[in-house]
């Protein structure tokens, strides 16, 4: 799952690693893909906003000028080309305007639902990580009885038991939110072994 490059697939990977990691890693981790990837879908949507409000602005600005070159103009040449050209000019700049924000308010509306879509899923995914429950499977290749002892002693450690599987000899259940630290390091620590988590199962 981590191979898929959408946030939502991301942050189901990250929280999958309940076991490899404690649970402040697994939130921090996830907290980051957030960011990162909020940053990467509203970049540039905040200049189209402003584009669409401001551009009618500026056509009334060439509006104004426009009106006021007639005047000027008529001034010096009281006739209706000096008038036309003013008013010529008052019209298009309004009327392009009007068209820039008419053009990219669907645009900005579109891009705008996708990412909100897109939000939605990413704090779908975010409350469907919220493990309460957890078993995995590990296997240590040496001082069993010790490493046994530490997870038993180990908080948010529901229960530890031998197992004969052909991968694993160890399965732990646990209770994510309580785990202080990962296995692998609660095991390094007390026992100075490495460990393998070859099964995890995960529930809410």
């Amino acid at each position: 799952i981590s191979h898929y490059k959408n946030p939502v697939s991301r942050i189901m990977s990250e929280a999958l690693k309940i076991g490899y990691k404690n649970k402040i890693e697994v939130e921090e981790s996830m907290e980051q893909i957030f960011i990162v990837d909020l940053s990467k879908m509203t970049n540039g949507i905040s200049s189209l906003k402003t584009i669409i409000e401001l551009a009618p602005f500026l056509g009334l600005i060439g509006t104004v000028l426009g009106i006021w070159m007639t005047f000027k103009n008529l001034g010096v040449n009281p006739d209706a080309a000096a008038m036309a050209e003013g008013i010529y000019i008052a019209l298009i700049t309004t009327i392009a305007g009007l068209t820039v924000a008419i053009v990219l308010m669907p645009l900005y509306t579109y891009i705008k639902g996708l990412i909100d879509a897109e939000m939605d899923k990413i704090e779908l995914a975010t409350k469907m990580t919220n493990w309460s429950y957890a078993v995995i499977k590990i296997r240590v290749y040496e001082k069993l009885p010790c490493v046994i002892e530490a997870l038993q002693e180990a908080e948010g450690i529901v229960s530890v038991k031998e197992i004969s599987d052909p991968y694993s000899n160890i399965q732990i259940s646990f209770k994510p939110s309580m785990l202080e630290k990962s296995i692998s390091n609660i095991i390094l620590e007390k026992c100075d072994v490495k460990s393998e988590i070859t099964e995890s199962k995960l529930r809410q």
